[in-house]
């Protein structure tokens, strides 16, 4: 009975240990990094979400430009924009006949 109680248990030492040598990596790493690429080049939490806020922005600014631009053209000649411009079609693209290739291909 003692032996399965014991069983489940882990050596203290051991977890300790590993946790130890975890942390230390996790240091060397984080040393390495910042002598590698310098303090002001390591991404952060915080440094990626205000990254993601001045994008989000500009993204903002550049729509409402884009919105003020099409409220500007529709309040200058509406009626340009109410019929749909006709597509125009691609020119014509000729292919040399089958001779012709083969003639070019043996010079």
């Amino acid at each position: 009975m003692a032996m399965s109680a014991q069983a489940g248990v882990q050596p203290s030492g051991v977890v300790e240990i590993s946790r130890a040598i975890v942390s230390a990596a996790a240091d060397l790493v984080g040393s390495l990094e910042r002598a590698m690429i310098g303090e002001a080049k390591i991404r952060t939490a915080r440094g990626n979400a205000w990254d993601a806020m001045c994008e989000d922005r500009a993204r903002a600014r550049a729509r409402d430009e884009m919105h003020q631009l099409v409220r500007a053209l529709m309040a200058n000649d509406p009626q340009s924009f109410s019929s749909p411009v006709e597509p125009t079609q691609p020119a014509a693209v000729t292919r040399p006949a089958p001779a012709q290739m083969a003639s070019a291909s043996s010079r």
